[in-house]
């Protein structure tokens, strides 16, 4: 049965990882407050934190850091953390960070029930999908792409002559 510590302080954010999460057999705690993080896995060390990147008080990336310093100076085991940012140019915050996965949100329960089993394995997990903006970038740039016909002549050049 796994425990999974989650700290958010929005509760769609709440709702969509007990969504995703919950099932039977696996035990969920809440924390509302960022600071509380440590000490809640201090007292009950989790099989998997998952962390909110904006939490009032202290969001994901302050949290994730205060566990590994705490980790490292043996004064907690190693857990692994799940963050859900809110932009992918968080991903290199959420790698320094020494998280074990990510995901950006908007997340689907889908992609977050994978991450959170992939890390529970002892793998890690990247959320590398292109934002909806940066989709529909690169759609636009391949439309203006195939707008030239890919058997026409370059400019200024004749079909049939040649020297």
């Amino acid at each position: 049965m796994p425990d999974l510590l989650i700290a958010a302080d929005a509760q769609w954010v709440i709702d969509d990882i007990v969504a995703a999460l919950g099932a039977p057999g696996t035990s969920l705690r809440i924390v509302r407050d960022g600071k509380a993080v440590v000490a809640a896995v201090r007292d009950e060390t989790p099989d998997l934190v998952v962390l909110d990147q904006q939490i009032g008080n202290m969001g994901a990336m302050a949290i994730t850091m205060a566990l590994r310093l705490e980790q490292s100076g043996g004064r907690l085991p190693r857990v692994p953390i799940l963050v859900l940012l809110d932009r992918q140019a968080d991903i290199f915050l959420a790698q320094r960070s020494e998280a074990d996965g990510w995901l950006v949100k908007p997340v689907n329960a889908r992609r977050l029930h994978r991450a959170a089993t992939t890390i529970l394995a002892g793998g890690t997990f990247s959320d590398d999908r292109p934002t909806p903006s940066q989709a529909a970038a690169a759609a636009a740039v391949g439309a203006a792409a195939t707008e030239v016909a890919p058997d026409a002549e370059p400019e200024g050049v004749e079909a049939g002559v040649g020297g």
